[in-house]
């Protein structure tokens, strides 16, 4: 081992020792290989200049359900890698900047517009770790195979986190039968673990704790930071999703925790399909400065009622500060009345079972 090189399993330990994690049996049964990546990773590369990059150690998909601290374990690995390169991602902005990269492929004209992309990611990196692999874009199934195999052929170990069975990506997607050979890739080049928590650990650090903040001030700042903090554990960075050819920037994201202000969602143009994006994309939102709401700020209002059905259908975890209490948000002008059952689902979601 490298000197300064710590194996994962070491630093588990020494998070228990610590105090910074408790032992979970499901988190320790996988351990190993994550390790087992990275031991090979460690070993020296022998590589002429005319020389292939050497085949990858075979990746891994982790799977299992929410809060079970896939993402936490995904982050001490890559945490672990010490010099070599590689790159921790949200699966869904990855895709974004290959979309990106795409689009600029074309218009120099080059013939495989996939090829500069994948050649950029293995120049740049040995270990690609996304978070919440997840399709539901057409144009992302129809690119995601080739760009693997790339990445493979290049050298590039796999990790990824999903709540889904690779079987259960893109489900009932269009031309689903075009995927399938991705999914036995998937099965092939990365090995397949389900995470079996009993503990959902998301879960329980919001339990018994208040979501909902008012009045907007320093003090429900405050509260706002400390369970941002707590969430997410880490630096967090913007989330931009596409949306019929517009994109929707969540200011800051990180292991499916999302934050931004009332104005940053409801003040802009957005619709239902923007609101669905984000709700499909997320699993908590924390909300930041929910005003007053009357018929000086109508369309704001609208979008906010909006905004809550979607995050209440997809069973998104809220977390908001607000100028009142639910009932009292939304006290006079038109809409009062269709408020009531956005009110009364803002109280729901407090609920501490919301969205298992």
């Amino acid at each position: 081992m490298a000197q300064g090189m710590t194996d994962l399993i070491s630093l588990y330990e020494d998070r228990i020792a610590d105090g910074m994690l408790t032992r979970d049996d499901a988190q320790e049964a996988v351990l190993p290989q994550f390790e087992r990546i990275r031991a090979a990773l460690a070993e020296p590369v022998k590589r002429g200049f005319f020389r292939k990059a050497p085949p990858p150690p075979k990746g891994l998909y982790l799977w299992g359900g929410v809060g079970r601290g896939k993402s936490m374990l995904m982050d001490m690995f890559v945490e672990t890698l010490d010099d070599i390169p590689a790159r921790r991602v949200h699966f869904h902005a990855f895709m974004q900047e290959v979309h990106a990269g795409l689009h600029k492929a074309r218009e120099d004209g080059v013939e495989d517009a996939l090829a500069p992309v994948a050649e950029a990611v293995t120049k740049s990196v040995r270990v690609l770790a996304f978070d919440e692999m997840q399709i539901t874009d057409i144009t992302d199934a129809m690119i995601v195979g080739r760009l693997f195999d790339m990445l493979h052929a290049g050298g590039v170990a796999v990790v990824t986190t999903s709540n889904r069975h690779p079987d259960d990506l893109y489900k009932d997607g269009l031309n689903r039968q075009l995927f399938l050979p991705f999914i036995d890739h998937i099965k092939e080049q990365l090995e397949v673990w389900e995470l079996i928590s009993p503990t959902d650990y998301r879960q329980n650090r919001l339990e018994g704790l208040p979501v909902y903040f008012t009045p907007i001030g320093p003090e429900a700042r405050e509260k706002i930071r400390e369970v941002w903090a707590d969430l997410t554990g880490g630096p967090a960075e913007p989330l931009a999703l596409q949306v019929k050819g517009r994109e929707i920037v969540l200011p800051a994201f990180r292991n499916g925790v999302a934050r931004a202000s009332f104005y940053d969602l409801c003040g802009q143009m957005l619709g239902p399909a923007d609101y669905l994006a984000i709700a499909e994309a997320i699993k908590v939102l924390v909300l930041e400065d929910i005003p007053q709401l009357s018929r000086n700020n109508f369309n704001e209002a609208k979008r906010f009622v909006i905004l809550i059905d979607a995050l209440y259908e997809a069973k998104v975890r809220l977390i908001s500060s607000a100028a009142a209490e639910p009932e009292m948000l939304y006290v006079e002008g038109e809409g009062t009345f269709e408020f009531e059952r956005t009110a009364s689902r803002l109280r729901e979601m407090q609920g501490k079972d919301w969205g298992q």
